[in-house]
């Protein structure tokens, strides 16, 4: 085989991996699906007094960063979850077009039926770039953005759907606040909301 035959086989294999590795990347929506079940309990706490807590925690422990007074939720932790990273653009609830793909995903796993009738929690977080209330506003701007792409086009059940910002109220690794694992949004399963009749209809579940 001629050398540069050789180069370009190998050129070739390390594409193909290279592809394979980023494809292992991507969202599935049936793993997302399966992380948002089997855990069957009731969220206590309201998606307004989630919002409410975080302000109040910058109210009472005021600082540049929210470490030593991260908001702590012992019954959300049991609580079937899924967490992904959105990217937006620089400061903003615009989300970035790479991002649609794993918006999508997250779609067609609340269409899953095995999630039909669940209520759940779009939680958006940020790092610590910027004031602890500013980032509040953000995360909840950025929370609404991504149930609103949900909703429209994806058409997922907006009654389901509930978002919250807790800005950097809820750090992942308060030892390095900027780190881009605290920039995240966080899909929380809170209990069945809607049950159906016989005929298929929808009601709120007692």
């Amino acid at each position: 085989m001629k050398i540069h035959q050789v180069y370009f086989a190998v050129a070739l294999t390390l594409a193909l991996a290279l592809t394979a590795a980023v494809a292992d990347t991507r969202l599935n929506s049936n793993q997302i699906a399966n992380s948002l079940v089997g855990v069957d309990a009731k969220l206590s706490l309201t998606a307004a007094q989630l919002r409410q807590d975080a302000i109040d925690n910058v109210k009472n422990y005021p600082g540049t960063t929210a470490i030593g007074h991260l908001l702590v939720y012992p019954q959300m932790d049991k609580l079937a979850q899924f967490t992904v990273e959105i990217n937006f653009d620089f400061g903003s609830a615009a989300i970035r077009p790479e991002s649609y793909r794993d918006v999508g995903a997250i779609a067609d796993a609340l269409h899953n039926p095995i999630l039909l009738g669940y209520g759940i929690l779009v939680i958006g977080h940020t790092d610590t770039v910027g004031s602890r209330a500013y980032n509040i506003g953000l995360s909840q701007r950025r929370a609404d953005a991504i149930r609103e792409a949900l909703i429209d086009p994806f058409g997922v059940n907006a009654a389901v759907l509930e978002a919250v910002g807790m800005g950097e109220e809820q750090l992942r690794d308060p030892q390095h606040g900027t780190a881009a694992v605290n920039r995240r949004v966080q899909l929380v399963n809170v209990g069945k909301r809607f049950c159906f009749g016989r005929s298929g209809e929808q009601f709120q579940c007692p």
